[in-house]
């Protein structure tokens, strides 16, 4: 597949912007755990907080196709920001755009689109992971109010987002029917951050646990009917999924441009390693992989932009990128040698920050049970 000009023009304004004002950053952010407000706001600017909500809807108009693009450039500059960025566009954005109506929309999908607001999405619970339809959160309705209780775990920009769009039970004799969906500003009451997790990578982007303790919201707060929360959950998932992959791409090209400028220069029995054929080998694999993973989230995007199903899809470049995004961060260490183990060199911060692509919006195992379903049909 190839790119449009305005995707091509896109691609362009964002990785000028990347690698002026993150990628020189990286390093120290993952060092001291900073969170890059002032760079998402420049990105924020750039249109990337709400990339394919409508202009009436304060976003850029543009597709998921321009998504994964936009979040591959991200990430090649920093993993962490381009999670951030991630959520913030799908699930959070495109909930919104789905099931919010018109009064949510102007409260709370404008200025996350803009970027006046950082979004969160609060599904995983301490106990439940892949099951979602195990939750424990309950919210109990009382006058023109819901209560919320009980505890998210692993949200990201839990600490530093505006508003989380909340999973919770409203009907627990109703199982996954009985789960409903709200919209929490983080400064209400009783939204504590319980604590942000010590992380392998990704340290620039806050993932903390939420704690919800007789939490009140309007009613007007609540996301479509009751009892269509896991139906809004699932929603975001194939958007989100397609965004996890870009970022995959993106960490894995950083890691495949590292290791072939030091392949070039590095000189081993009197030349550049990178004219010797093991290292060459080794790194057009690693190119090969990197496009074959490109290439399949594009097409999975090109489907969810032409309106036609795409779970399978989604679930496939989500898999097939994210592992070979360890893979190809693994080699590149390989190909620098003992300095792609210290830090000196950014493929040791890659090789982290890329490991939970495999784990987040839904596991490696998830997305198989997926494409195996697919199959079954």
């Amino acid at each position: 597949m190839i790119l449009s000009e305005d995707h091509l023009a896109v691609q362009d304004a964002v990785r000028a912007f990347v690698q002026a004002e993150i990628a020189p950053h990286a390093a120290a952010w993952d060092k001291t755990h900073q969170f890059p407000a002032e760079q998402l706001k420049g990105l924020a600017q750039l249109g990337c907080y709400g990339v394919a909500v409508p202009p009436e809807y304060d976003g850029a108009g543009l597709d998921y196709l321009a998504l994964a693009v936009i979040l591959e450039e991200i990430a090649a500059g920093d993993g962490g920001t381009s999670t951030v960025v991630s959520v913030n566009n799908c699930p959070v954005c495109s909930i919104l755009m789905a099931f919010a109506n018109e009064e949510q929309k102007q409260e709370f999908l404008k200025p996350l689109a803009r970027g006046d607001m950082l979004g969160a999405f609060c599904l995983t619970e301490p106990h439940v992971g892949s099951e979602a339809g195990g939750l424990k959160t309950v919210a109990v309705r009382e006058g023109d109010e819901y209560v919320l209780n009980g505890v998210k775990q692993f949200i990201t920009s839990g600490k530093n987002g505006d508003v989380a769009i909340v999973m919770a039970v409203t009907d627990k004799a109703a199982g996954k029917k009985g789960i409903s969906a709200f919209l929490v500003p983080t400064k209400t009451p009783g939204y504590t951050v319980a604590r942000i997790e010590e992380k392998m990578g990704q340290h620039s982007s806050d993932t903390a646990q939420i704690l919800f303790e007789n939490c009140r919201i309007p009613a007007r707060y609540r996301l479509g009917e009751e009892g269509e929360g896991l139906k809004i959950a699932l929603s975001g998932l194939e958007g989100g999924r397609i965004g996890i992959a870009s970022q995959s791409v993106g960490m894995a090209r950083a890691a495949l441009e590292a290791a072939t400028s030091y392949a070039k220069e590095r000189i081993a029995f009197g030349q550049p390693i990178f004219q010797h054929q093991a290292i060459q080998f080794k790194l057009a694999d690693m190119a090969t992989q990197v496009e074959a993973a490109r290439q399949l989230i594009w097409h999975a995007a090109s489907l969810k932009d032409a309106g036609r199903p795409c779970l399978k899809e989604a679930a496939m470049a989500k898999l097939f990128a994210s592992e070979m995004a360890e893979r190809v961060c693994s080699s590149a260490i390989q190909v620098l040698g003992g300095y792609g183990y210290v830090t000196d060199f950014p493929v040791e911060r890659l090789y982290r920050d890329v490991r939970v692509t495999q784990i987040y919006e839904g596991t490696s195992e998830v997305q198989k049970i997926l494409i195996g379903r697919a199959l079954a049909l």
